[in-house]
């Protein structure tokens, strides 16, 4: 808004959001898109999906910081919808340090519940145990980097879903 409302430079935003320039700029970007109703496209590779999750379900369970560091895109957005969940975190993470920071801290103890699964036509995450599915994850790779993470916790909507065996 800054930037497109009161033409406010980009090197000026950086700062007051704690990004780089082109960090801020693709930010716009995506938040563009989003109030137009239009999503980031993936890479259409499944296979190269697949890899990517995989290593990211791997350095989450094992705690690896820079190893999930790597996989994230400068500019990630990691969105969490805990429905009716008691959740007393933010909603939403931006940045490699903040999205890998949560993923190194959760992975340990949930990523072992976690698989790699087909999630609205990309590759993503499902986490079960034995009373259920506990999350969905959905995660968009572009350019063999992780772009986005939606987090679906919401119980009433997890309860909905129709898994494919």
């Amino acid at each position: 808004m800054l930037h497109d409302m009161f033409g406010v430079p980009f090197t000026e935003i950086a700062p007051i959001v704690e990004r780089s320039p082109e960090a801020a700029r693709q930010l716009a970007s995506r938040a563009r898109r989003r109030l137009r109703g239009t999503t980031t496209t993936p890479d259409a590779d499944l296979g190269t999906q697949r890899r990517v999750v995989d290593a990211f379900l791997a350095a989450a369970r094992a705690g690896d910081f820079e190893g999930l560091l790597r996989l994230l895109d400068p500019t990630v957005i990691l969105r969490i919808d805990p429905g009716t969940r008691p959740w007393a975190g933010p909603t939403t993470l931006t940045g490699t340090a903040d999205v890998a920071n949560h993923a190194a801290t959760h992975g340990r103890r949930f990523a072992s519940l976690c698989s790699a699964a087909l999630v609205n036509g990309a590759v993503g995450v499902l986490a079960a145990s034995g009373e259920g599915v506990l999350a969905v994850a959905g995660i968009t790779v572009r350019g063999a980097r992780i772009v986005e993470i939606d987090l679906l916790l919401d119980p009433d909507r997890l309860a909905r879903l129709r898994i494919a065996t």
